[in-house]
């Protein structure tokens, strides 16, 4: 059976939407792209998209490719500050010269909607209020839509990457499942997968879960976005292994709408955060 990630997404955008309509004042996010990478380019479209969608507000920074440290921070500094900005974005990957992590740590916890700076990491580390990297947290959300039982089944991830592959191990483990991390390092992977309830592949190469490393009836989730040959693919082998999961996500229309959708309820995580700041110190 196929997840269905579009149409699990646009419903949530539809509720995100009812809920930004019901706020007593309007929410934006500020999204800051740093050079013409063509695959960001497409990203951050998308995501102004679904804000329009859901009525949620974007301010635009686009900055050259030879944009300097100081002024990719001085444009997170203004956000900081600026109340009537709830949410910060960062399009990765940034220029090679750019220090990622000074830049992403510069961004205001209750701002970061990719849940990416060390705070919000280290509170889902200790399974605290935070904010969640919305890859993750958009395969968990489809997971639940489909009601598929996560606690007790052993979970692979094969990836481990600050922004997929560690903080959706976490959450699995939150919620019960027995959580295998695998990479490029991992001997026998075939037979590590083979033994996967659920399977998740984020390692960014094309077509490489194969329908003999899945166990039959295992749910397979494909994080990967691959362009092979001008067309979009994942990491899974979808022909093959569609023939012996009993559910499988799609590429396009599995997570990557997922992720859209749960960076627009992070916004809303985000304001309601800033709001409840704001009522401790009145």
């Amino acid at each position: 059976m196929i997840l269905d990630g579009k149409k699990t997404s646009e419903l949530i955008v539809k509720q995100v939407a009812k809920e930004v309509s019901n706020l007593p004042e309007p929410i934006t996010l500020a999204i800051i792209l740093v050079g013409k990478n063509p695959a960001s380019q497409v990203y951050v479209k998308n995501k102004i998209k679904a804000c329009n969608e859901a009525g949620i507000g974007v301010k635009d920074y686009r900055l050259d490719e030879k944009a300097t440290q100081k002024e990719v921070l001085q444009i997170i500094h203004d956000c900081n500050k600026d109340v009537t900005v709830n949410g910060i974005l960062v399009q990765l990957p940034l220029p090679s010269h750019l220090d990622q992590d000074l830049i992403i740590n510069a961004i205001d916890p209750k701002k970061d909607v990719d849940g990416l700076t060390i705070i919000n990491q280290g509170r889902l580390f200790n399974g605290m209020e935070a904010i969640i990297p919305a890859t993750p947290k958009g395969v968990i959300t489809l997971l639940q839509k489909y009601f598929i039982d996560i606690s007790g089944k052993n979970a692979l991830v094969i990836g481990r990457s600050n922004l997929v592959g560690k903080p959706l191990a976490l959450l699995l483990l939150q919620k019960n499942a027995t959580v295998t991390v695998a990479h490029s390092k991992t001997t026998n992977l075939k037979e590590v997968a083979k033994r996967a309830d659920i399977l998740v592949a984020a390692v960014g190469k094309p077509n490489f879960v194969t329908g003999d490393m899945v166990k039959k009836e295992a749910v397979v989730v494909d994080v990967g976005i691959n362009k092979v040959e001008g067309k979009i693919v994942g990491d899974v082998d979808f022909q093959e292994v569609k023939e012996v999961a009993s559910y499988i996500t799609p590429v396009p229309k599995g997570v990557g709408p997922m992720t859209i959708a749960s960076l627009l309820e992070n916004i809303i995580c985000c304001y309601k955060m800033q709001v409840k700041d704001r009522e401790l110190l009145n």
